[in-house]
């Protein structure tokens, strides 16, 4: 990378910092912007193979429609020049220079971007280096980015989110990651997850559907329903009481703009630091998850768990939950 771009990010970082910190209760909006990266990352190999998240199939090993290009028998070593291709299955996703399909792991966050695949897990899922990617037709330049990963290599990221290709995509075109481990999904050029039927830009972060017996409740990008933890807290900031091993069970709802948004209240729509670095995201300042016991859209098994999980109203209120003194 330029030094000229290093500056930039800086001074972006810290923007996102100050945005941060401002208080419930507070007109703030949510904070924390994708990066600006441009169209190159900076020079990085892949070093020590990393841990966690792995599975032997993924949901489907649909060919993409695009033709593979020259080379696609060899891995390269870095990115390569990045494209879009047009999947049957999950619509519009980024391949590197080989036509290897990308992905993203939900373990890792993207605002800031952190890798948490190391280990055996990248020796299934080896990191994209950032040193020779670049944006090519239908890629957003400003989508593209590094990471610094543990052992100190630069990792690509599209969106904030650290991309990876999966060991058993023996050829282009090839997405048997996807799903795999529920965990995986082929990155989307905007940095969400691939999904067929909707563009990426027409699904909101967050969203309201009417449950049939919870009424009207938020969901987030992939239609999976949101819940609140009645041990958190919210005045006078977010604090998150689910850590560690709960974590495995309600993994957090990842930042989300103010205007990434549909029939959610947005006072107090922000995002709050966790004490591992992880950015929340909250509803009325309350932080909010998923539940991994909801396989599909619509799924509400998390609801009134151990007395304590609720959905979440558009105004960040728990549904059903007993009253409070």
């Amino acid at each position: 990378m330029k030094t000229s771009w290093r500056s930039a990010s800086l001074v972006a970082s810290a923007a996102a910092v100050l945005a941060l910190t401002t208080a419930c209760g507070q007109d703030s909006g949510t904070a924390g912007s994708s990066q600006n990266v441009g169209a190159t990352a900076a020079p990085g190999d892949v070093g020590d193979i990393g841990a966690g998240g792995l599975g032997d199939q993924g949901a489907g090993a649909g060919q993409q429609s695009a033709s593979p290009p020259a080379g696609a028998g060899e891995q390269p070593a870095g990115g390569g020049k990045l494209a879009v291709a047009d999947n049957a299955e999950l619509g519009e996703l980024v391949t590197d220079g080989a036509g290897r399909t990308l992905y993203r792991f939900d373990e890792d966050t993207a605002k800031p971007p952190k890798s948490t695949c190391d280990g055996d897990c990248a020796t299934a899922w080896p990191p994209v280096p950032a040193d020779d990617a670049a944006a090519g037709e239908g890629i957003d330049p400003e989508q593209l980015g590094e990471v610094t990963r543990a052992d100190g290599t630069k990792q690509l990221t599209i969106g904030g989110w650290p991309a990876y290709r999966y060991a058993k995509d023996a050829a282009a075109g090839e997405i048997k990651g996807q799903g795999v481990g529920g965990k995986w999904y082929a990155l989307a050029p905007d940095g969400k997850k691939a999904k067929a039927g909707e563009s990426a830009d027409d699904r909101p972060g967050l969203s309201t559907v009417n449950d049939p017996e919870l009424g009207e409740i938020v969901v987030d990008e992939n239609g999976m329903t949101v819940y609140r933890f009645l041990k958190d807290e919210a005045w006078p900031e977010p604090v998150s009481a689910c850590t560690d091993a709960c974590l495995e069970k309600w993994p957090i709802v990842a930042p989300v703009e103010p205007d990434d948004t549909e029939g959610v209240v947005k006072k107090d729509l922000m995002t709050f630091t966790r004490p591992d670095g992880a950015e929340q995201q909250t509803v009325d300042c309350w932080p909010i998850y998923t539940f991994a016991g909801d396989k599909e859209p619509g799924d509400t098994n998390g609801q009134g768990v151990g007395g304590t999980w609720y959905a979440v109203s558009p105004d960040g209120k728990p549904v059903g939950a007993p009253k409070q003194d």
